[in-house]
């Protein structure tokens, strides 16, 4: 399961930075073809916005390489008792894997939630083990299995 998990983490990080990539070159051939208009005022303004959209993405795309490199450090086979990056985490109210925060994948009839170690149910969860017990959102958590 926590392959699946791994594995529909990395599809959406790698989807992420291809939609990205494929942004930057579109304003990139936007920027090229820009020709300077009679407008010249009109023309400096649309350079203006494609420049700050590129800027914008290379941004997103900083992010989405550090995020990758991150679920590089997961490793998704090792079985840990306590929860760190890489854990699969059952709880009375429902199923979470550290590593990214990716959204939900449903595999079979389970649904796993893909969250960062950095997400505040994340936070919480960090370094517990199976029995534990924690508060979020005014609703009690106990923490069935950690694999």
């Amino acid at each position: 399961m926590k392959e699946r998990a791994y594995q529909f983490c990395e599809k959406y990080i790698l989807g992420r930075l291809q939609r990205i990539k494929k942004n930057i070159q579109e304003v990139q051939i936007s920027l090229s073809s820009e020709t300077k208009s009679s407008a010249g005022d009109k023309h400096e303004t649309g350079r203006a916005m494609l420049q700050l959209e590129r800027e914008k993405l290379g941004q997103q795309l900083l992010e989405a390489e550090k995020t990758l490199e991150l679920l590089k450090k997961v490793n998704a086979t090792k079985a840990l008792s306590s929860v760190s990056l890489g854990s699969l985490v059952s709880t009375s109210k429902g199923t979470y894997y550290i590593a990214i925060s990716a959204g939900r994948f449903e595999n079979d009839d389970a649904i796993i939630y893909c969250i960062s170690a950095n997400t505040p149910i994340g936070k919480l969860l960090m370094s517990k083990s199976q029995g534990d017990s924690f508060v979020f959102n005014g609703s009690d958590y106990k923490i069935l299995e950690v694999n």
